[in-house]
């Protein structure tokens, strides 16, 4: 499994850039973002950036990813999915449609 890491631009050097996450600086692949700039947000993948993120999705992210090592690490704070706590979860619509029409179980 691949996971996103939202990382700050601190300086770019060509298709490479420093870019910072949780105090560490990385230098980081950015060919497929070459418009990113120091101060942009970027989603950064096995160390190549994909793609921009605002900094409210990276904000987002990054609680994310806490709430996740929390629970894996048998520290979970149930506030931290609140949104999921009292209400049966969704399918996305198209998985939707997919057990309507009998290609996924329920």
């Amino acid at each position: 499994m691949c996971i996103g890491i939202p990382m700050l631009v601190e300086r770019v050097d060509g298709f490479t850039a420093a870019c910072s996450a949780d105090g560490e600086v990385h230098t980081v692949d950015m060919a497929l973002v070459q418009d990113a700039a120091p101060g942009d947000w970027v989603l950064v993948f096995l160390g190549a950036a994909r793609h921009k993120l605002d900094a409210e999705e990276a904000r987002l992210i990054r609680e994310a990813l806490v709430a996740l090592s929390a629970a894996m690490d048998g520290r979970l704070d149930e506030s931290a999915f609140a949104d999921l706590i009292g209400r049966e979860p969704e399918l996305p619509a198209h998985l939707q449609e997919a057990r309507a029409a009998g290609r996924m179980e329920a």
